[in-house]
């Protein structure tokens, strides 16, 4: 099977085009990859969509959903490999065959092991010209997460840390509130808004009572607040924090075995122990 990567302007333009698309679903698609898809004809855009949230139509259904008949003869430039296989929806494989779609331009391979590559192959044995490979880093650098937990079984892990230029991240008296400047803390809003979870200790949690959201004003109500995680050995957690309520869900993992405790904080929180190899 022919994979190999092309490289004309018209097609990076288009795919250009495809990863802005995708880039749509940044704060949205959890636990999906963002994906974005332009369908091409006679040079002229005539679709095109982005995978909007889990569960709900994937890119490139939404663009053959504008293009209509003609996607015919069309080319359809996709920031990942189409799916084959059956999920929450169809295999996208299969509407691009029926649509007549007579080339694909991947970005990347589906790290995913029930695509990785079948897609392409699939595409291929329909008669279906694929190539694959085409501003590749661009597209994986959308999905870090997703590859990650697809090649390794692992979570992609950022580390936030708020502290001066020596290293210190709180005054002698223990305040620490603003450390950081607006900009850096739009910005750690904007990687929250990006992953799955926020994991932080029990210490913080009684010293800040954080919220552990991710708010943008300019994306409010299409955030898709992620899990919020507290490390706490002890089961310290009180039922009071901000944590037990707004967001999502918190997730509190504790290697204390209190039933007692465990039921008085259960509407609050999702207390999973585990064995007693934390320390805080």
């Amino acid at each position: 099977m022919d994979l190999s990567m092309v490289s004309t302007r018209e097609d990076a333009e288009f795919m250009f085009r495809a990863l802005h698309l995708a880039e749509r679903g940044l704060y949205t698609t959890d636990p999906n990859p963002r994906v974005g898809c332009v369908i091409v004809k006679d040079g002229q855009i005539v679709g095109e969509g982005w995978h909007r949230q889990a569960g709900g139509p994937h890119a490139e259904i939404e663009a053959l959903r504008q293009s209509g008949d003609r996607a015919d003869g069309a080319t359809a430039y996709v920031s990942l490999e189409p799916c084959c296989h059956h999920g929450k929806t169809p295999p996208c494989t299969d509407a691009l065959i029926s649509a007549g779609i007579a080339r694909v331009v991947a970005a990347m391979k589906d790290p995913n092991p029930r695509v990785a590559g079948e897609g392409l192959k699939k595409l291929k044995e329909a008669g279906v010209d694929v190539a694959c490979g085409l501003l590749e880093n661009a597209a994986a650098a959308l999905n870090p997460g997703f590859c990650k937990r697809m090649k390794t079984g692992r979570p992609y892990i950022r580390s936030k840390l708020a502290m001066s230029l020596d290293g210190r991240t709180a005054l002698p008296s223990g305040e620490s509130k603003w450390i950081t400047g607006e900009d850096a803390r739009r910005d750690a809003h904007r990687l929250r808004a990006r992953s799955s979870a926020i994991v932080t200790g029990i210490g913080t949690v009684l010293q800040d009572d954080p919220e552990l959201t991710a708010r943008l004003p300019e994306q409010a109500g299409e955030i898709l607040q992620p899990i919020r995680v507290v490390l706490d050995s002890r089961l310290r957690i009180p039922a009071t924090t901000r944590l037990a309520g707004g967001g999502n869900r918190t997730m509190v993992l504790t290697a204390v075995s209190d039933e007692e405790r465990t039921q008085a904080l259960s509407d609050s929180f999702d207390i999973e122990t585990l064995p007693a190899t934390l320390d805080g």
